[in-house]
């Protein structure tokens, strides 16, 4: 069954995000965008180089109005662990959800029951809670930043001209379609 138009139901978790932990709720991802980065583990391999590669696009979410949650089954101790013992990790602006319980990762269905881990799961939720697209990969399928942050930008646009739609490889300032009679057949 599709996520697509579902709203994230209440949580509650612990994260640790800019040296702290602090507490995150479903209240704080009213009124943005939000991306829930779902990741196998802390201290493993493609793990850190998507977490970084995130880390490196943060601002350019900022600037959207996004906020990035990565997510593990590990718990917030594990995420300062890492964020002290690596660079890579150190260099995360961005909330580190700690979901040991398994209860976000069962909710976007990420959830490897058999092994306690998330498979590499993203999603793009709206202002009003509601998943509007996701991805969801095998755990040695890395993902890219860069093409999630066009993703955002692109929801973003159907968002705000509901009667337009955004073509394969949009970019904001590109071209868009405005679905007609007139189009069928000449695309």
């Amino acid at each position: 069954m599709s996520l697509i138009g579902k709203k994230v139901e209440d949580f509650k978790v612990q994260a640790y995000h800019n040296g702290a932990f602090q507490e995150i709720t479903a209240d704080d991802i009213k009124g943005q965008w939000s991306v829930f980065f779902f990741y196998p583990a802390d201290f493993t391999f493609v793990c850190p180089t998507e977490l970084g590669d995130l880390a490196d696009n943060y601002d350019e979410f900022k600037n959207i109005n996004c906020e990035i949650y990565s997510v593990s089954t590990d718990t917030h101790f594990v995420h300062k662990a890492w964020a002290d013992a690596t660079d890579t990790i150190a260099k995360i602006q961005y909330p580190m959800l700690a979901d040991p319980t398994g209860k976000l990762a069962r909710f976007f269905g990420v959830m490897i029951e058999d092994e306690g881990l998330a498979l590499r799961g993203t999603f793009i939720v709206n202002p009003d809670g509601v998943i509007k697209a996701y991805e969801i990969h095998d755990l040695g399928i890395g993902r890219n930043a860069e093409e999630l942050l066009r993703k955002v930008q692109a929801a973003q646009f159907v968002h705000e001209h509901g009667d337009q739609v955004c073509p394969a490889k949009w970019k904001p300032g590109a071209e868009t379609l405005a679905p007609s009679l007139d189009l069928i057949g000449k695309l």
